[in-house]
């Protein structure tokens, strides 16, 4: 894992910490990461999953979310959000004119290669 780097869509991810975790996940090995995620207005995420639980706290701007067949919410400064291992995250992007900051924290198996796994195109 870079210490920061730009996804294909332009998200800008930094990891800010990442350390193996005395406990297990589902009985394997573990490892807690901790991301900053920068998106810029109307920037979009590309669709994919976690290997592991994630949870997020929008630092600033807002970040609009969707997971699985959920209806999509906007998630705003000050508040957080979840979401389950390996769920699909369909939506995520800055539906807003400023820019969106948030902070993430993914638990995941410590042979993971990476924690965002891109959802193949159809």
């Amino acid at each position: 894992m870079n210490a920061a780097h730009h996804h294909d869509d332009g998200e800008k991810v930094k990891v800010l910490w990442a350390t193996d975790m005395k406990e297990k996940l589902d009985g394997k090995e573990a490892k807690a990461t901790a991301v900053e995620v920068t998106l810029a207005p109307g920037e979009v995420e590309a669709v994919h999953r976690h290997p592991g639980p994630g949870f997020g706290y929008v630092l600033e701007g807002e970040y609009e979310l969707g997971i699985d067949d959920q209806p999509t919410k906007v998630v705003k400064a000050g508040e957080t959000f979840y979401e389950p291992t390996g769920c699909l995250h369909r939506v995520g992007r800055n539906p807003g004119k400023v820019k969106t900051r948030m902070l993430a924290w993914v638990l995941h198996p410590r042979d993971a290669k990476n924690i965002v796994i891109p959802e193949p195109k159809k």
